[in-house]
């Protein structure tokens, strides 16, 4: 472990930052001390203390065990984004590299097209038009994101389609579509892993901005965005409610982006400085 950490520090500090937030997240039933929920009117925006670790919000309600379950719910959001743009982005980004020519073109002037709007306000026209809900934010993120994925494996695919086993398998009569699974995808999956762990602190970033701004996950459903929201107004007097769920989105989206490098400098040792 020690020289692990030493070899690959940058992998080792946010894969142990990445594992002590989802396992927060994911025992948070069993962690949290009080109902994300339940409201107390004796104890409305009480600092800090023993009995409350992150202090309470307006409704007295316990923001350490509100953020425990926002965990879940931001985390969820980015693993299900990510999933349905590494989907999208899959697919067309092999399609478009293993066959070249007009295919390629056409899927590259779609990209570019969608690359032309900016994300977070495509995705705010979007929302406006939708019901607020979790679901609602998993999918419109994760059919916003898929671009940078397929420009990613069109890259690598048009670098491995030439390879010496690449054309040894079309000797053989290989399926096309089975030569892209089997062949190629397993290949490029190193670049495409580290766009994925990116791409879900990138998710996080915009639901909680989402969130922060209304059009996110709703009230009560506790998020790290919306906890944020509710201490705006308050921020002069009751700090806590505010600072406690920035650093919560502060420290994940840095254990995921060190994460990311560190898995970029591991699967191409050229890159490490």
């Amino acid at each position: 472990m020690t020289s692990f950490a030493r070899q690959r520090p940058l992998m080792f500090i946010g894969g142990l930052i990445v594992a002590i937030i989802t396992g927060l997240a994911l025992f948070a039933p069993w962690l949290a001390p009080y109902d994300p929920s339940e409201i107390n009117v004796k104890v409305i925006l009480m600092p800090p203390s023993w009995e409350h670790w992150c202090g309470t919000d307006t409704l007295g309600r316990d923001i350490f065990s509100r953020m425990l379950y926002g965990a879940r719910i931001s985390l969820a959001v980015g693993f299900v984004a990510v999933g349905i743009s590494l989907l999208i982005g899959l697919i067309l980004g092999a399609v478009a590299g293993y066959n070249g020519g007009r295919t390629d073109g056409i899927v590259m002037r779609l990209t570019d097209m969608v690359l032309c709007f900016p994300t977070f306000f495509l995705i705010l026209a979007v929302i406006a038009f939708l019901e607020p809900s979790i679901w609602n934010i998993m999918i419109i993120i994760g059919l916003t994101s898929w671009m940078g994925v397929a420009r990613l494996v069109r890259a690598e695919f048009l670098s491995l389609r030439h390879r010496e086993f690449v054309l040894a398998a079309q000797s053989l009569g290989v399926p096309s579509i089975r030569m892209m699974w089997r062949y190629l995808l397993p290949n490029a999956m190193g670049p495409i892993l580290v766009s994925a762990v990116l791409g879900i602190a990138g998710a996080v970033l915009v639901e909680s901005g989402l969130s922060f701004l209304g059009l996110g996950v709703q009230p009560p459903t506790p998020s790290w965005g919306n906890i944020l929201i509710e201490g705006k107004d308050n921020i002069e007097i009751a700090w806590w409610v505010s600072m406690f769920p920035g650093l919560a989105i502060l420290i994940t989206v840095l254990g995921y982006n060190l994460l990311g490098e560190g898995l970029r400098d591991y699967f191409d040792p050229k890159l490490e400085r």
